[in-house]
């Protein structure tokens, strides 16, 4: 968190910053100021000599990040790129209370057996896209488990209710008398405390966060003033917040929550390919914005060639081809991306099945469950959605067969093989032993 007298006015701004900061703001939402802002404070820093402090908070609550976190990873690469330290936060502590922006109910607690394990995956994941050597890695719970009664009266006598009730999903849930656990209120405190912790000068953020990021800038100068510090003196975080990526339908935000529409950052580069393929054509220009982060002139190219695709002569298709080899190549390499490139045409073009797929033993001469097996093989996450699958005619046998009885079982002959199919791209080798 810097301050104004390190960045004089008088100082000419340079057109090297404002183009950074144009950049860097490309697909998303600075608040509470405009490209000139970002850009002084970028050659303050320069001036100066001082980094700026780009925060970034991360709740371990599930074990993998999808395309959807990467979004703000690469923004958070972008200014690690131009000599600015990356302060990434695993938030193992709010991780514990759950994020209830955007939800209509409370979340249910985790433990912290399960916040560490996600933790570690999280910052494995994190690694392929950000510069972890130079990042600094902050896990909230070292300040949290120190504050103590007094620090956290101190905090939560920072805001009032109506502020907190101020936001749009606290005044929907109590409008609607659908109850709110008091630990929900401390959630946007404590995210808000990290920038204080962290002396964070812009956060990074998805646009559900607008209130949480915004109410750190608050928390910043009232921590100033409680420190005895002039608050007219303080210049507190920036804030960048970026869209929440649709999934692979173009509708829903990518979550978890839904699988199939999920592109994970732990996906095979077949899978991957895969579901990036099969994004629609008016998705394009958004994936290229958010995740290929391609410069405006190009992206306003693809925008005129996607609205008239037959006059320019092209196919959308090739342009979606080009994206998910970027994508693929980005998390694996880029032999990986042509052959998920051949693969793809394979079995989709041509129609074939995959060469190489997981294998699972089954005992022959028994008949077995097909829902459990499907859970068993990992083709489903769960019985309700291994169901969901067979009824809607996702699930084949070798290809060909369509299986739509959610009762069905399957069995094979000693050496036998079958090739069972979930969705468009989950295959799994079933060896009858």
């Amino acid at each position: 968190m810097t301050t104004p007298t390190q960045a004089p006015e008088q100082t000419p701004l340079l057109p090297e910053f404002i183009q950074q900061a144009e950049a860097l703001i490309q697909g998303g939402d600075l608040l509470p100021s405009g490209v000139n802002h970002l850009a002084r404070r970028l050659q303050t820093a320069v001036e100066t000599n001082t980094p700026l402090r780009i925060k970034l908070g991360l709740d371990p609550t599930r074990p993998d990040l999808h395309l959807g976190h990467a979004v703000v990873l690469k923004k958070l690469r972008a200014f690690q790129d131009l000599g600015h330290q990356a302060v990434l936060i695993i938030g193992d502590a709010t991780a514990l209370i759950g994020d209830p922006s955007g939800r209509n109910n409370t979340r249910p607690p985790l433990t912290e057996a399960e916040v560490l394990v996600n933790a570690q995956t999280y910052l494995d994941q994190a690694s392929k896209i950000i510069n972890l050597e130079k990042a600094e890695i902050v896990r909230n719970s070292a300040f949290f488990n120190e504050m103590g009664l007094q620090g956290l009266l101190q905090l939560t006598a920072q805001v009032t209710v109506a502020q907190i009730l101020a936001r749009d999903d606290f005044s929907k849930r109590y409008s609607q008398n659908t109850p709110i656990a008091l630990h929900e209120f401390l959630y946007p405190l404590m995210q808000a405390y990290d920038s204080v912790m962290v002396k964070a000068d812009l956060e990074l953020g998805g646009s559900d966060q607008r209130f949480n990021n915004l109410l750190g800038r608050e928390i910043q100068l009232a921590y100033a003033k409680l420190r005895g510090e002039d608050p007219n003196a303080i210049n507190p975080q920036l804030v960048l917040l970026l869209p929440l990526l649709e999934g692979t339908d173009g509708k829903v935000k990518m979550s978890k929550s839904y699988p199939e529409n999920c592109i994970n950052l732990t996906d095979s580069p077949n899978e991957m390919f895969g579901k990036l393929m099969s994004i629609p054509d008016t998705m394009i220009i958004r994936y290229e914005t958010l995740l290929a982060q391609l410069p405006q002139q190009q992206l306003k190219q693809h925008a005129e060639m996607l609205a008239d695709p037959e006059g320019y002569g092209i196919n959308p298709r090739d342009m979606k081809v080009g994206l998910a080899k970027f994508i693929v190549a980005s998390f694996h390499n880029g032999e990986a991306a042509e052959q998920a490139e051949e693969a793809f045409n394979a079995l989709f073009r041509d129609k074939a099945l995959p060469t190489e797929m997981p294998e699972h033993s089954l005992a022959s001469g028994t008949e077995h469950n097909l829902v459990d097996l499907m859970v068993e093989a990992g083709l489903a996450p769960s019985k309700s959605e291994a169901r969901r699958l067979i009824q809607g005619g996702a699930v084949k046998l070798n290809g060909e067969t369509k299986v739509e009885d959610v009762l069905s079982t399957v069995s094979g002959k000693p050496a036998e093989t079958l090739v069972l199919q979930a969705g468009k791209r989950k295959f799994i080798r079933l060896l009858f032993a």
